[in-house]
């Protein structure tokens, strides 16, 4: 059956683009990001258009999943497939040729990767080979970056979309807008980060007077940093400090700062005797978690929290008197 060609029906040339381009502008006006989906569509639309498919189907749709260089891993095959399938969805009410992949190719379960967390020497170590960089001010730019992560746990693309207006050095906070499911937050900032932060805009208005953006943190041509592209140099800054992955695990990664970030933040409540459970959520808040479950999952990502818990019960039940009932 032939569908009948509307101004939004992917059929005819650049259709299928249309299509795409539309329902990632209806989706982001209900606030959602869709960064990475976003940029993950039209990289599947690119791939129709060059094998002159047009429209999707579950074939074409497999084949550009599972065509990539960045993972081999089947998870991350099936992440991508999941972006075309809900699109797919969405167009097949306009074009009933669309072919919606079904939930059993590349099936998965969903798994939360462990987190690689930095030592202290660690993080000294990457803002040190940061400084290394060049020109100089892609240096104080990824320097200063590294460190307002590793202090504050904001997502790269977070930092990256801070503008001049939203760091208020004098209050000492932090303005997130339209971070992720499209929220945004106060972000207060501790003395020492504030420090830092006054030195970089010193610096980096004596490099660059008169940038070509309001972003806050400013590559060498005095633009946006791009947060897709960070990953590139954070890759060369960890080669420079010398930091691998342990035999099996997989390599670190910048995101790896916010998980080290929330990590510290537990074990020192911990340490401290604080009640871990009632300042959870204030920690979800401060992270822009939509929910707690996200932060209680770092309860069980790592050994050293582990063990910080087992302890604390196992204290719990001595000063209660389990301890003598054997």
């Amino acid at each position: 059956m032939t569908s009948e060609v509307t101004a939004t029906s992917p059929a005819g040339p650049g259709g299928l683009r249309r299509a795409a381009e539309e329902y990632l502008a209806t989706r982001r006006a209900l606030g959602f990001v869709l960064s990475t989906q976003g940029r993950l569509l039209m990289d599947f639309v690119a791939h129709c258009e060059r094998h002159a498919i047009a429209t999707v189907t579950t074939d074409a749709a497999v084949s550009w999943a599972i065509d990539t260089t960045r993972s081999q891993d089947p998870l991350w095959w099936a992440r991508r497939l999941m972006v075309v399938r809900i699109f797919a969805r969405h167009l097949r009410a306009l074009d009933p040729a669309t072919q919606v992949p079904p939930m059993d190719v590349l099936r998965h379960t969903y798994r939360r990767t462990t987190p690689y967390l930095y030592s202290t020497q660690q993080l000294a170590d990457l803002v040190g080979a940061a400084s290394l960089l060049r020109p100089r001010l892609r240096a104080l730019t990824y320097a200063a970056v590294i460190g307002l992560l590793a202090s504050c746990g904001l997502r790269i693309s977070e930092a990256c979309r801070l503008d001049e207006g939203d760091v208020d050095l004098d209050e000492g906070v932090l303005t997130v807008r339209g971070s992720k499911f499209g929220k945004s937050r106060i972000v207060p900032v501790h003395p020492t980060t504030l420090g830092a932060l006054r030195i970089y805009v010193g610096r980096r208005d004596l490099l660059c007077p008169d940038p070509a953006s309001a972003a806050f943190f400013l590559n060498s041509r005095g633009r946006r940093l791009d947060a897709h592209n960070v990953s590139h140099t954070f890759a060369e800054i960890l080669h420079t400090a010398g930091i691998t992955a342990p035999p099996g695990a997989r390599r670190p990664r910048i995101h790896d700062l916010r998980h080290s970030f929330t990590v510290a933040t537990l074990l020192a409540w911990y340490r401290d005797g604080g009640d871990v459970a009632a300042r959870l959520p204030l920690l979800s808040t401060y992270l822009g978690h939509v929910d707690p479950k996200s932060t209680y999952w770092y309860l069980q990502a790592t050994p050293e929290l582990l063990e910080a818990a087992a302890d604390r019960l196992e204290r719990a039940g001595q000063d209660a008197g389990y301890g003598a009932r054997r």
